[in-house]
């Protein structure tokens, strides 16, 4: 088997073992999808994020599945894409604030939200966190604007 066939079989059996291979609806996952899905949605926060919470929560599952995978990898396969995620893993910190009071987390970005938040036309708006994230337990930052 050529190295390139080894590595390809490495990678996908790391992403079986980490259970990172599938996506929610069942359609297979290939770690460059990952990569690529991580990348999309750091692109959608750094625009502004329009969603709730709960989606924002939900969006940003496959991070932890790229931290699942990733020390499952073979060390010449990350180490050639440690620079991809470590530029994504930095546009996403810049794009967000850090919750008060968290930090040094091992999941970091799930302790994070949008420096720029998005409601629809014709929503209310009273100053604070919009509707989708009235949830959250403190006041909105004025680091985090809102935009119509």
């Amino acid at each position: 088997m050529a190295t390139q066939e080894h590595e390809d079989a490495a990678v996908h059996a790391a992403m079986v073992a980490a259970d990172a291979d599938r996506w929610d609806g069942g359609q297979p996952c290939t770690f460059s999808a990952l990569l690529d899905y991580w990348g999309h949605q750091v692109a959608g926060v750094e625009e502004g994020y329009a969603w709730c919470l709960d989606d924002f929560d939900y969006e940003i599952w496959c991070r932890t599945r790229l931290a699942r995978v990733w020390p499952l990898l073979p060390p010449q396969f990350r180490s050639a894409r440690q620079p991809v995620l470590d530029e994504l893993d930095g546009r996403f910190r810049a794009a967000t604030i850090a919750w008060p009071g968290r930090g040094g987390e091992e999941q970091w970005w799930l302790w994070r939200f949008p420096r720029l938040l998005g409601i629809e036309p014709g929503d209310s708006y009273d100053g604070g966190w919009p509707a989708g994230w009235v949830r959250m337990p403190f006041p909105k930052p004025d680091a985090v604007r809102v935009i119509v």
